[in-house]
């Protein structure tokens, strides 16, 4: 078994590229059924080919997501989503069903097995009867401390993985299994349809007072009950390696390729840093730093210490402190071909983000469009530029400027 996994999400291909661009040793991802996130382009068959063929040249794994809870007819057409998934050479299902279960071992036999933070594993004996089902890996619960993970490795068979999300959007409920979005949308969250209603504004009304709106914790914002925080445990890779979790988990299928980047890259290198350096170990003060730069709710470290509040009640918005304002496509000469992504000036300081790098600043001194002519701003979405600069950018970086 190697050190410790690193495994990011991609809700579409962009994603994947970026996943599999800043270091990702493992890659999970979605069919265009059975996966928890609707919302998400996912992958057909021949980008999932295409995908796994990218990610097998570089030694990444990839994992598809088979964990939704499907009725008796979508289990009809199950057995051929599995044989066609295992066709396109997919190193693991990621599932929560024990139907679900079966039918991979029946249809994919060569396919490993994970089981889900949906199935609620919270205890060794759970984890044991799965590991003898055929289960290669366990994906823990949330809710469970770094002790709790502790005591269930002790008790396993080393040849059973440990899987734990260390970072991206909680669920106000036990391992997902929310109804919240069912009830008041008929969007079902446990078929990847949810409509985050957790993080709605809710006030308290009287009924002899109509149209009297109270917040229900005294603020002009309102009062936002189930909203949690965003968990990061950036902060403590060492704990989580000596407490036996196997694969570290980035959550966000939902989100943009440059997120999928900044928190790849920043696992990475925190992960590498402490195998290099051991006892020796610290956090290098950009890495964290990375992790504000991205569109993130309130952080905190969730149950793994136990304690923290989860809640977010003063408001249900992200923190933005940074904008993507283009994609490096090459550089040649001091000159950096870029793709736009927002608009930015010439003269602007930019924040550089190479592929699998330390981040760095980037005057951009001129600004030319695709047809060379000067130009003080790039306005359009998209738009072709050449850009002149102090530094060397590589192939594949992320630029990027603070919001004003």
């Amino acid at each position: 078994m190697k050190n410790t996994e690193l495994l990011s999400p991609a809700g579409d291909f962009e994603c994947f590229q970026s996943a599999l661009k800043f270091g990702a040793d493992a890659i999970y991802l979605a069919g265009e059924e059975y996966g928890m996130r609707t919302s998400s382009a996912n992958f057909d068959h021949d980008t999932l080919k295409k995908a796994v063929s990218l990610a097998h040249e570089k030694g990444v794994a990839v994992y598809v997501t088979c964990n939704t809870t499907p009725r008796s007819k979508e289990m009809e057409t199950l057995p051929s989503f599995l044989e066609s998934a295992a066709d396109c050479g997919v190193d693991a299902f990621i599932v929560a069903d024990l139907g679900v279960f079966s039918l991979a071992k029946k249809y994919a036999p060569n396919v490993e097995i994970h089981m889900s933070t949906q199935t609620g594993i919270v205890n060794y004996y759970t984890a044991n009867v799965l590991h003898d089902m055929g289960a290669k890996r366990v994906v823990l619960a949330r809710e469970l401390s770094l002790d709790e993970i502790a005591d269930i490795r002790a008790k396993t068979p080393k040849e059973l993985e440990l899987e734990a999300f260390v970072h991206g959007s909680m669920c106000v409920s036990f391992s997902g299994r929310c109804l919240i979005s069912s009830y008041m949308t008929g969007r079902d969250a446990n078929r990847g349809d949810c409509a985050q209603p957790c993080r709605w504004k809710y006030h308290l009304y009287e009924q002899n007072r109509e149209g009297q709106y109270f917040p229900i914790e005294e603020n002009e914002n309102g009062t936002y009950l189930y909203n949690s925080r965003d968990l990061c445990m950036i902060e403590h890779i060492p704990e989580l390696v000596k407490a036996g979790v196997y694969s570290l988990k980035i959550e966000g299928r939902a989100k943009s390729a440059y997120y999928v980047s900044v928190t790849t890259n920043a696992y990475r290198h925190a992960i590498d840093d402490y195998y290099a350096e051991g006892e020796n170990y610290t956090l290098k003060p950009w890495i964290r730093d990375e992790l504000d730069k991205v569109s993130h709710r309130e952080y905190n470290t969730g149950f793994f210490f136990g304690g923290e509040p989860g809640q977010v009640t003063s408001n249900g918005g992200y923190i933005r402190n940074y904008e993507v304002i283009a994609v490096c496509e090459d550089y040649a000469d001091g000159k950096a071909s870029l793709t736009q992504r927002n608009k930015f000036y010439a003269g602007d300081e930019l924040d550089v983000l190479p592929p699998s790098g330390v981040p760095f600043y980037a005057k951009a001194e001129k600004l030319f469009d695709e047809w060379g002519n000067e130009i003080e701003s790039a306005p359009h979405a998209m738009q072709k530029l050449t850009m002149i600069t102090n530094v060397e950018i590589p192939k594949g970086s992320v630029l990027r400027k603070k919001r004003a």
